[in-house]
């Protein structure tokens, strides 16, 4: 075996040790673009948490020059006129797609390269949804400068070998917090958003919600990634380019262990003029729960125990409306406290009720 090949090997199962060793965001952000950059040439990248149910941006790190065009790449992201778009990976038969092999070489029929990432020196991409348990935690996008060679075959099946465990990382980065609980707020908060995305107000309550989210983004000057994200679903939706019965919506861990949710809906009436306002709140429990047993890596069986148990049902009463036995109740449970870390029902609660609710 030669010897760089060999090399490849070792940082690739490093990754995957990695990606399972209880990382946080910006360790699994830091260990995944540094062992990809030794795997492959890359040129610039963006590194996304979403919402496993919305599939919105949570929190976004975009390295220059993809950082200084991110209003672009959402506008793009979310008009349903190009390949590969994020959302669409998520749902895919594959999760990792290549832009030149998606345009078949052709790449300015691609809006985002001919309008965003030409004009900027870019070339082809390589995407990926970060798919576990058939849930997406995340979005991965690796640049090449603009040239004609692009990503190989070899390249995209290495990272789809990868994408599942980065996202095992992000699901389980999505738990971890770095701070006691803050107390209340006091309400809601709103952001009111320019056409342009910039910041037209910023109510008190807001600022410090806002503040409690560790997104990873590079300029610590702007907002989290899900308040422009939700804003931008809003326009594509008006513009008929997505589809949606409710505003769009995400949720978004904080680091005092709660969640918050943001959702956006335009102004209307005299001044109004295209304002976007996104409200931001702490999310409930009845919100929260299902995205915290998805993120403990849960299976079907063993969520539906842990619903049934928060509500304070007993053993009998589970194994009757589920139709199994109580000794499989207490397999199951068994394994919920195993993943979860509970030590008891009591312990459970609490650590899934306990949140700003």
């Amino acid at each position: 075996m030669a010897r760089g090949t060999l090399r490849a090997g070792q940082v690739e199962r490093e990754l995957v040790r990695q990606s399972h060793s209880g990382l946080d965001l910006a360790g699994v952000r830091e260990v995944a673009l540094g062992s990809l950059r030794r795997l492959m040439s890359v040129d610039a990248a963006f590194f996304a948490t979403a919402d496993p149910d919305t599939l919105l941006f949570t929190g976004a790190y975009a390295e220059e020059p993809l950082a200084a065009a991110q209003a672009l790449f959402l506008d793009n992201e979310f008009s349903g006129g190009d390949v590969n778009q994020f959302a669409a990976l998520a749902s895919a038969t594959s999760h990792v797609a290549d832009l030149d092999e998606a345009t078949r070489g052709e790449r300015r029929s691609s809006p985002r390269y001919r309008d965003i990432m030409a004009p900027i020196g870019l070339g082809d991409e390589l995407r990926a949804a970060l798919v576990t348990g058939g849930l997406c935690w995340g979005y991965l996008c690796l640049h090449r400068t603009d040239g004609p060679l692009g990503f190989t075959p070899a390249e995209a099946a290495l990272l789809a070998r990868l994408a599942p465990h980065m996202a095992h990382a992000l699901r389980h980065a999505a738990l971890i917090r770095d701070a006691p609980a803050a107390p209340e707020t006091g309400g809601p908060g709103v952001v009111l958003l320019e056409a342009d995305s910039t910041v037209a107000a910023l109510t008190g309550p807001a600022e410090q919600l806002l503040s409690l989210v560790r997104d990873g983004r590079a300029d610590p000057s702007r907002l989290p990634a899900a308040v422009y994200a939700v804003a931008a679903a809003l326009d594509s939706t008006e513009r008929g380019a997505r589809t949606a019965e409710l505003p769009p919506s995400a949720r978004v861990p904080t680091s005092d262990g709660g969640w918050l949710k943001l959702h956006a809906s335009r102004l209307h009436g005299d001044g109004a003029g295209d304002r976007t306002a996104v409200i931001v709140e702490r999310a409930s429990a009845a919100e929260t729960v299902p995205l915290a047993l998805a993120a403990y890596g849960l299976t079907p069986r063993e969520a539906e125990v842990a619903r049934l148990v928060l509500r304070g049902t007993s053993t009998r009463t589970i194994a009757n409306a589920l139709r199994i036995s109580a000794h499989t109740v207490q397999d199951h449970l068994k394994m919920v406290f195993d993943k979860t870390g509970a030590r008891s029902r009591g312990d459970l609660v609490g650590q899934l009720l306990g949140q700003h609710n």
